[in-house]
């Protein structure tokens, strides 16, 4: 009974005497993410297409780092030959896949589908893939960075094994804070 009753006061002081664990922080790969952090403003053309019409479009997103700074949130709104649009994206990155995450949601009833991302120089590519209406579908999102301030864009979609066709093209800049 003196052991167990000695194990209880001494195990107390064993435990606080220990390291307390270290809270995760992000790597240089999740910091690669601060060049989409702020507001944006977006135009662009869409493509005719299955789609949608074609014509202009415009959208402004203002994304925030999460709490604890290992997700970028993305909240946006705009209008397109659709008509008015919002989203929300989440981009991330995915240590065990060695690639960048992003997974949206928006009004126009596309199937969320995560999409993976690579970074070469200045040319961010995210691929997706999914169904739509029971057909198999890829899409590939490049973004090729212009200055810190400035990326263009190009949205491509494949159709059961078809090749890639352009949905939307445009340019985003980020809003100047004073």
């Amino acid at each position: 009974m003196r052991m167990v009753a000695l194990a209880l006061l001494v195990a107390p002081s064993l435990l606080s005497a220990q390291a307390a664990p270290q809270v995760p922080k992000p790597g240089p790969e999740v910091q690669k993410l601060a060049m989409f952090a702020g507001r944006w403003s977006e135009t662009g053309d869409m493509k005719a297409s299955a789609m949608g019409p074609g014509g202009k479009m415009t959208n402004t997103s203002t994304c925030e780092w999460f709490s604890g700074g290992f997700y970028l949130v993305c909240k946006s709104t705009g209008s397109s030959p659709m008509g008015p649009g919002v989203g929300l994206g989440i981009l991330g990155y995915s240590p065990d896949r060695q690639k960048y995450t992003y997974y949206g949601i928006d009004n126009s009833g596309m199937p969320a589908e995560p999409a993976y991302g690579t970074v070469a120089g200045n040319t961010w590519t995210w691929e997706g893939e999914g169904k739509m209406g029971g057909q198999a579908y890829k899409s590939r999102y490049t973004i090729t960075v212009v200055s810190p301030d400035e990326y263009n864009y190009k949205f491509e979609m494949s159709a059961a094994g078809q090749p890639f066709a352009v949905i939307a093209e445009g340019n985003a800049k980020k809003a100047r804070t004073t």
